[in-house]
């Protein structure tokens, strides 16, 4: 396998990688509540956190 002769710098690479953030998240919709959120990321609808269309915790009444 080929090597790199020197080591990249932090700045470079950091640059190559600022172009994915020129994109818009990606949005999905619950199955069960029908609310918008991020691709797999848990959402929290009326007090109950959800996670792909289950509940997963409840929030605790005080």
């Amino acid at each position: 396998m080929a090597h790199p002769k020197r080591r990249q710098s932090t700045s470079r690479s950091r640059k190559r990688r600022t172009h994915d953030s020129l994109t818009a998240p990606k949005v999905a919709t619950c199955p069960t509540t029908g609310q918008p959120h991020l691709f797999h990321r848990a959402h929290w609808h009326e007090g109950k956190l959800y996670y792909k269309g289950k509940v997963v915790m409840e929030k605790a009444e005080a």
